[in-house]
Formats: structure tokens, sequence, C-alpha cells
């Protein structure tokens, strides 16, 4: 049996590119016991795995200069119940992240490695992200707006409607060096599990028969009981003014949202793939198909997604066990490298003082990978 990567090349930053064994006969073999598909097991009190990982998977030649040999995937915590929305504070040295069904926000100290309640409750928060003061924006799929944390420890609104209509339940956001906020709004807060349904029948109340006051008699008292907007991608200007950047329909929702790191890009999970237009003021232009997320003809489903400072999309994969995980895109829309993951990974963030590393919400567990590469600021 040979190697087919060698030690100075491990070391270099290589992965793994599958399959990683070869017998002497040259058929493929896998490493016993280290992939998710052999049994792999995570937490502290597994065995440790193998450098290079074999969960970390190269597509490209490229793709040697984003990850590293000598890395491994760790399980940080699990018990969660639908991980979402991390995002990395510079100043604070902090991860945020929400479990939107649990209606509880975490943050985990980077100096001690610990996981503890932040905001309890957090009104099914989902998506986070910090602005260029270092200020915390979240989005409340239970009251249906975008909030910002302000430096005083004081909560600021930053919208709840359009044009007097009430958002539905925004989901992921993106800072834009202008000061602009940029969020997507589809429907799903309103299920049960992750906010509140609206009354009579509607998208997530078919039948009608789920009572959104039931369990918290605040719904409809702050922010919208009914969702009355197309799924769409929203631009908040520092004057407050909100405009729409794209309406979607049934079977064309947005979801996740990042820029490109010099901002005249940005891109969007649209559908059953990743969108891309060009940032044209406050407007948004030449709207294409960034990647269809299929990999081996499997489809890895995107959901939130972070760029990295070479241009490179890292987004969250629905998939199949096997392509559970992330998957990498380079700016020509091309998979160049894949994290296998157990569970499915809706979104993910650049942490560490020097933001190279991977930080992965994926259901119910959350997960840490150091990388070769930084994820563009702010994270």
């Amino acid at each position: 049996m040979t190697f087919n990567l060698t030690r100075r090349g491990m070391l270099a930053g290589a992965a793994v590119t599958v399959p990683t064994l070869v017998n002497a006969q040259g058929k493929p073999v896998f490493a016993p016991n280290s992939s998710i598909l052999n049994g792999r097991t995570y937490g502290p009190d597994a065995p440790p795995n193998t450098y290079p990982d074999p969960d970390i998977i190269l597509l490209d030649p490229s793709a040697n200069d984003i990850f590293i040999g000598h890395s491994s995937i760790k399980r940080v915590k699990t018990g969660f119940e639908w991980a979402e929305g991390p995002a990395w504070s510079s100043e604070g040295q902090y991860v945020v992240f929400s479990d939107v069904s649990k209606d509880i926000q975490y943050r985990y100290i980077w100096e001690t490695g610990q996981i503890s309640e932040f905001r309890h409750q957090s009104f099914n928060s989902n998506g986070n992200t910090f602005d260029f003061q270092g200020r915390q924006i979240t989005a409340q799929h239970y009251l249906r707006r975008v909030i910002r944390w302000e430096h005083d420890g004081s909560m600021t609104v930053l919208a709840d409607n359009y044009n007097g209509q009430p958002l539905n339940s925004p989901n992921d956001i993106a800072p834009h060096k202008d000061g602009s906020i940029w969020f997507t709004d589809p429907y799903y807060g309103a299920q049960l599990a992750e906010g509140h349904p609206d009354p009579g029948i509607a998208i997530f109340n078919p039948k009608g028969l789920a009572n959104p006051n039931i369990g918290n008699g605040s719904a409809g008292i702050i922010g919208s009981q009914k969702q009355v907007r197309p799924p769409s991608i929203y631009r908040w200007d520092p004057s407050g003014r909100l405009d729409v950047i794209v309406e979607g329909k049934l079977g064309l929702v947005p979801n996740g949202i990042a820029f490109s790191p010099d901002y005249s890009k940005v891109y969007f999970a649209w559908g059953t793939g990743i969108d891309v237009a060009d940032v044209v003021g406050t407007k948004i232009a030449n709207q294409r198909r960034f990647t269809d997320c299929d990999v081996d003809g499997v489809h890895c489903g995107p959901d939130g997604h972070r760029v990295d400072v070479a241009g490179n999309v890292w987004s969250g994969s629905t998939s199949v066990p096997g392509y559970m995980g992330v998957t990498v895109w380079n700016p020509a829309g091309r998979c160049i490298g894949r994290i296998r993951l157990p569970e499915t990974c809706a979104n993910v963030t650049f942490c560490g003082p020097k933001r190279d590393w991977l930080w992965m919400c994926a259901s119910q567990s959350v997960y840490l990978v150091r990388l070769g590469i930084q994820g563009a600021a702010p994270a």
C-alpha cells in the first residue's frame, strides 16, 4: 500500500484527494476509522485523527493554497437543535451563533474555548454579522425584523417593514463598506420551530391549524403576524431607507448572502443554487448563475456562505452523507474543495485572531478547522 501524497506536500499545505490510498494493484482503498463514511467519531474523547484529514478533499490544485495538511476537523460542541448564523467579533474575540429552534443565541469565547448562552430569548434569531464599527446585527425570525446592538448595550431596529408592508423573516445579513446592510427575507420564520406561523391559511400553515399565540403571547405585538411580501433581498441604507434589491417567488427563495472582497459583487443563495450579481451603486446588475451546487452529480444544497480574501465562496452544504458539510467554489464558480461533515451544514464564518479558522454550524453541532487562507472582513 502506498500513499499518493508526500509528507513535504502535506506540510506545505495539501489536504487529501479522495481516494487517499492505493494498494499494490493500484486499486483505491480508504483509511479505516478516519472518514465519516467509515465510523469516524468526534468530541473530546475521540481518538486523534490522522494528518492530513481525510474529510478535507481537494478537487483542484489551487485548493493547496486554502487548506493546510496539519489541521483536523474538530467538533466543538453538540446538543443543539438547529445551529445557524455564526459571526466573528474581531474586537471581542468571540463567535456568536444562533440555535434558531431553541430560541437561544450562544457565544464561543476564543481564549477559553467555552460556549455559553449569550441571549435567551433571542426571538428565534438566525443570521448574525458585525458591521464596520464592530456592532452586532441580527435577523430575528420571531419578530420578523433586523436589529443592531449598539456599543452602549441598547438595541436599534433597522428594518421591520417595506413601505408599510411587514417583512417575512429576515434570514442572513451582509454589511457593505458603504455602511449599508443587505439581508435576505425568505419565509422560514413562519414555521412553528423557527418563529411563529401566520394565523389562518398560509405557506407554513396550509390547513390553518397552527395557533401563533400558543407558547408566546407576544406574537404580533412587536413585529408582523402575517407574511404578505414576496421573498426578497433588501438593502438598508444608513439614512434609514429600505430598498428591494431583487424579488423572488415560491421555489425561488433567497437565503445566504455575502460580498466579494472588493464589494463589487454580491453572492446569494437563490433557489437551489448560488447567483452572483455586480454591485452598481445601491442596486445590482447582470445577475447570473454562479453555481448549481452540484458535485460529482450530487446536489449540495446551499445555505449560508462566506468569502475568503482570494474571492473563494465557502458554502454550507445540505446533501446526502458524504456530501454534507462545506463546498468551496473559486471565483469562476468551480468547486475546488470540500469539507465532509456527519451533519448538514447550514452556515459558516471565518474566525480566530487571524481569521484563518472556519466555524461551521451544522445542524446539532458546531465545528472548527484551521485553514491556509483568511476570510474577508468583517466576518
